[in-house]
């Protein structure tokens, strides 16, 4: 049966509907951004460039960097925004877009975010990057899926029991990585560790302005869970979803962030820009290597 109009949208022109693309746009190795700015400062160090377009705030650019073809996208900010990237993108390779039926042979993307985040253990410094081996997912954006298969359960009871967490809330998700891709990028410039992602900027990090917090200790009880040789490092937005529905999809993932805060310390990078421009030159020539 095919799939129906209402559930994938296309615009006139035969694109995905928010991500303006059409399967021959893209290619098989996808490098996410959250910033749409951040997209040409990775472009620019492509030797060649096929393919650009915009639509809100998901820009893509299709090039070719030392022989090997990649898209840059820039997925805007939050898990949302994620579930709608990763799902055309897995259209766009996955369902034969004029039959609307899901192809026999399934292709596998290599997707590697290129983030910013914020260090919550204090011997990991500003201005360093960090793989993240697992995604801790905080959001519940997952749930909404099938995902026993790539739950990690000794590790999310664990992570319950430490914090006390709430009831009221999604239960946690841990999910790993893709391996092959962690090896590619992992350096002994790199820390690695257990990525946690919120649904938000503010509360959901533990963040106060002006609303008291549901758990105003919940910050401290992620910075000091351990489970075996694993800990939380660094806390963001995206990470977890990216990871969650690439496994359900057939997809690799890896995420690499430049730490551009300590929220141990409470200390932020001098020149953030700088750790961002480094970080996206080192992660081209390991994906290239």
């Amino acid at each position: 049966m095919s799939i129906q109009q209402s559930e994938l949208i296309l615009n006139p022109d035969g694109s995905i509907y928010h991500l303006n693309l059409r399967p021959e746009n893209i290619a098989d190795n996808i490098i996410f951004v959250g910033d749409q700015d951040r997209v040409d400062k990775i472009s620019k160090h492509f030797d060649s460039i096929e393919f650009t377009t915009q639509k809100r705030e998901f820009k893509t650019t299709t090039g070719t960097y030392k022989n090997k073809r990649f898209s840059v996208i820039s997925t805007g900010i939050g898990p949302d925004n994620i579930d709608i990237v990763v799902n055309e993108l897995d259209a766009l390779v996955n369902i034969d877009l004029e039959t609307r039926q899901p192809k026999e042979k399934v292709t596998s993307l290599n997707i590697v975010r290129i983030g910013t985040s914020g260090s919550l253990q204090a011997d990991i410094p500003v201005d360093s990057f960090v793989v993240s081996s697992h995604g801790l997912d905080l959001n519940g954006l997952l749930h909404s899926y099938q995902i026993d298969e790539i739950s990690n359960l000794e590790i999310e009871n664990a992570f319950v029991a430490h914090t006390n967490w709430s009831s009221k809330k999604a239960h946690p998700l841990v999910i790993k990585n893709s391996s092959e891709l962690e090896n590619k990028i992992t350096s002994e410039k790199t820390y690695k560790g257990i990525t946690a992602t919120a649904g938000g900027f503010y509360g959901p990090q533990g963040r106060v302005l002006r609303l008291a917090l549901q758990d105003p200790d919940l910050n401290h009880k992620i910075d000091s869970f351990h489970f075996k040789e694993d800990r939380i490092t660094n806390l963001e937005m995206e990470t977890s979803a990216i990871y969650g529905l690439s496994k359900l999809l057939g997809h690799k993932a890896c995420s690499i962030n430049a730490i551009i805060a300590n929220r141990a310390n409470g200390t932020f990078s001098e020149n953030p820009g700088k750790v961002v421009a480094d970080l996206i030159e080192y992660t081209l020539e390991k994906l290239v290597e």
